[in-house]
């Protein structure tokens, strides 16, 4: 009986000095809980506020979210009287594996990130880097998503993106259109920039301010060539581009003046 006493006055002590801590971490969690969500709609006003991108503040909510859960639930666990030492020494450990194996995929997150919050390029520019250039259409956590001309999706990750050297070619409204044309030796070179700047006076699309630049730029092997520098709005770079070539090519002729080509000239001896 003095047995069974012992064994049910242990017990008793037992339940009431667990009671308590359960029911401490039961209240602590509820709170908890309810502090991360007010926390978490508070991140996300602010973000508002500084217009964070939109892929960006998702994600940064949700990971906020999940790292002070962790944190209340091992905070609960301690104070159920858990010993949480070995148990964090061993998550330390898998987290430092786990990092290691994913060194790349943590560069391109971080890469992510940055790109996000200090906005080198946006959605619907036209970017050139890593070797590739396209609009740029979806930008990730980890990848960039670009679109070629040719309608050709390229994906190309953000830490490489973040740390490299990005052309980016939609951040100005105005672009500079160049061009060299060339004319045979013995051609008036003033009836050349005539023709030219009759062409580009007569095109709407190229600006006035700056001014045209037409200056002759090289005595060529097989010929005069002349630099041509227009201004013109950045949606017009292409149009102006493939027009004004071709109109040279057009006009140049009707005014007599030779667009040349190389040319060799083979003389055969006999013995």
């Amino acid at each position: 009986m003095e047995i069974l006493q012992d064994a049910s006055s242990w017990i008793s002590e037992m339940a009431v000095l667990y009671g308590i801590k359960l029911i401490s971490a039961l209240i602590t969690l509820v709170v908890g809980l309810w502090v991360i969500k007010i926390l978490t709609n508070a991140l996300s006003r602010l973000m508002d506020r500084k217009n964070v991108d939109l892929s960006l503040r998702g994600f940064l909510k949700s990971m906020t979210g999940i790292i002070l859960k962790v944190l209340l639930i091992v905070s609960v666990i301690g104070m159920m009287g858990i010993q949480m030492t070995s148990f964090i020494a061993i998550l330390g450990a898998a987290g430092l594996a786990v990092g290691m194996a994913l060194s790349g995929t943590l560069q391109n997150f971080a890469g992510g990130v940055i790109i996000l919050i200090i906005k080198p390029f946006k959605v619907g520019d036209y970017i050139e880097a890593q070797g590739y250039a396209g609009s740029v259409r979806e930008i990730q956590i980890f990848n960039t998503i670009l679109k070629t001309p040719d309608n050709v999706t390229i994906i190309i990750p953000n830490g490489g993106l973040s740390t490299g050297s990005v052309k980016n070619y939609s951040t100005e409204a105005q672009r500079r259109v160049d061009f060299v044309f060339g004319v045979a030796y013995g051609d008036d070179y003033d009836l050349a920039k005539a023709t030219i700047t009759k062409i580009i006076e007569a095109d709407s699309r190229i600006l006035k301010d700056p001014a045209p630049f037409i200056v002759l730029s090289e005595l060529a092997d097989s010929s005069v060539n002349i630099t041509v520098r227009v201004w013109a709005q950045a949606a017009d770079y292409w149009a102006i581009k493939f027009d004004l070539t071709e109109l040279v090519y057009k006009e140049f002729p009707k005014a007599g003046l030779n667009i040349p080509f190389p040319q060799m000239d083979l003389h055969i001896q006999q013995q």
